[in-house]
């Protein structure tokens, strides 16, 4: 499994259902200014690589790929807007929404 520079960097995962639900809750609002729809929890790279492996049972192995220039080491959403105007929290955690995604894919590969 490629990752990008040492792994280090962090992102936040939003399951797809959160943030349908988020979109909608900001649509159906008067809001007009920006609002983040989006997890505030953050893991580096290496982990969710690691869980993605750990969780599918694969034997996969990481290889790590020159971190492109452009490359942030740093993304989470601050959602106080989201929480405090919509109401709107993600829901999902991390692992479930894995599960699902991964169900999901297996359900979709030849027997």
């Amino acid at each position: 499994m490629t990752i990008y520079g040492n792994g280090k960097q962090t992102r936040s995962f939003c399951y797809i259902s959160d943030l349908v639900r988020g979109i909608l809750a900001l649509l159906e609002s008067k809001e007009n200014d920006p609002v983040n729809i989006g997890n505030p929890q953050e893991m580096s790279i290496e982990a969710m690589a690691t869980l993605i492996i750990k969780m599918t049972g694969s034997k996969s192995k990481l290889v790590q790929m020159p971190l492109p220039k452009d490359d942030p080491k740093v993304r989470q959403p601050d959602i106080t807007r989201a929480k405090t105007l919509l109401g709107w929290q993600p829901n999902v955690s991390l692992e479930e929404g894995l599960t699902s995604t991964i169900d999901y894919f297996r359900s979709k590969m030849p027997k």
